[in-house]
């Protein structure tokens, strides 16, 4: 049966595209009322950038430890109905002239630990909606979703706050996060949770989380790559805008429409990855997208105006075609092979190793490009990208085209399943 007949699954997706496109379009709003209403330096504006994201170093690991422990639907009410009540908060106090920078700062916080907690449990929540058979299915749709939000969700906003004011943009993700809770409480999944033991210490529990994808050697190879990945990935994202402006000497919206082409790539490769996992398989298909549209990337730094423009927008548009195929897979294979009990700490753990790098790309790659210049940083980063994919290749996921039905959750074997249908 597809998941369009599935009624939970239907409205998880709509909720889940209401929150994803309301968090795309903070990526926007939030940033111009602090440029517009408090008129920010760039210094401050750096921190707001870091406030969005420093919870999942923070809080990510035990945020998965307490995830285990409890429904996750709860879980993504409560973060939703949060996230909209700080938002508001920020409507109500700048239309008083209440808040600051400071208070700015201390919303964005709250909403990015709120965040961290969602996205933990909305990956650990899929399993239970949709079942391992429908894992591709279910995650293709909802990474659809996010390859939308990722290119209507900062136009939308850009666009509202063009038409309407920052603050007014604001209320409209308030709006969409208490639609997507709306939307969850509906649903009907009956959801088990692991027995937990009041014995049983956070840290050691934290540990055992990080434990299990270190030495699990899927965990291992997928997370290794996806960290090398990101980690030259957040290096090469400074680097690309000052290629375009500066290099290459692009208008602001010659600009905007390059980078959008990225969420085409996307779209399109949600689309199409439960057609290229029923061609090549489900492990499979994830180093084949890797391999072959990453290295795609090396041709950036040779980017030059007129015609030579297709020098970047193909590898950004492959790139991000060839990443959502992967994360598809990757993630179905993740939450297939992981205990029911240990998914919250799985991803907790993953996202925190994954997501946790990127800080430290974006600074390495400001510095490489004052050292060696723009174009030659990009090449080193289209190098490392490319790179990401030898976890994969070394690792016995070579060998593998699907996992066995039958694969029990948290077992190493995945790597000695037979090779049928090349």
């Amino acid at each position: 049966m597809s998941l369009l007949r599935h009624r939970d699954f239907r409205l998880f997706w709509a909720a889940q595209t209401a929150s994803t496109v309301g968090g795309n379009m903070s990526r926007v709003a939030i940033p111009l009322l602090a440029a517009t209403a408090l008129a920010a330096t760039p210094f401050q504006m750096g921190l707001l950038q870091a406030a969005q994201t420093i919870a999942f170093l923070l809080v990510g690991l035990p945020a998965g430890s307490l995830v285990d422990r409890m429904r996750r639907r709860p879980v993504l009410i409560v973060c939703d109905v949060l996230r909209a009540l700080f938002l508001l908060f920020l409507v109500v106090g700048f239309a008083l002239d209440w808040v600051d920078f400071t208070g700015l700062m201390a919303v964005t916080l709250v909403i990015g630990f709120a965040t961290v907690f969602y996205e933990i449990a909305y990956q650990s929540y899929i399993p239970a909606v949709v079942g391992r058979e429908h894992l591709v299915e279910g995650n293709a749709k909802l990474e659809s979703t996010n390859a939308v939000a990722r290119l209507a969700g900062p136009t939308l906003g850009g666009s509202l706050v063009q038409l309407v004011g920052a603050t007014f943009t604001v209320t409209a993700q308030t709006l969409s996060h208490l639609t997507s809770a709306l939307l969850l409480t509906r649903m009907r999944t009956v959801e088990e949770v692991a027995p937990h033991s009041g014995e049983r210490r956070m840290a050691a529990e934290i540990k055992d989380g990080l434990l299990f994808v270190v030495r699990h050697p899927v965990f291992r190879a997928v997370t290794g790559s996806a960290a090398t990945y990101n980690f030259f990935y957040a290096l090469m994202l400074p680097l690309v805008m000052l290629l375009l402006v500066d290099g290459m000497g692009l208008s602001g919206t010659a600009v905007g429409v390059l980078m959008a082409v990225s969420g085409l790539g996307g779209i399109l490769g949600a689309s199409l990855s439960g057609r290229l996992t029923a061609r090549f398989g489900q492990v499979r298909v994830m180093w084949l997208s890797y391999l072959v549209t990453v290295p795609t990337t090396l041709l950036i730094p040779l980017a030059h105006g007129g015609w030579g423009v297709l020098l970047f927008a193909v590898p950004w548009f492959a790139v991000s075609f060839g990443m959502v195929v992967y994360n598809v897979s990757q993630v179905s294979i993740r939450q297939a092979l992981c205990p029911p009990g240990m998914l919250g700490r799985m991803n907790a753990s993953v996202r925190f190793i994954v997501w946790g790098i990127l800080p430290l790309g974006s600074l390495t790659g400001g510095a490489l490009g004052e050292w060696i210049g723009i174009r030659g940083g990009l090449l080193v980063a289209g190098l490392g990208m490319s790179a990401g994919v030898l976890w994969l290749l070394l690792s016995h996921l070579v060998r593998v085209r699907d996992l066995p039905a039958d694969e029990p959750p948290g077992s190493d074997t995945a790597a000695t399943a037979s090779e049928t249908s090349k």
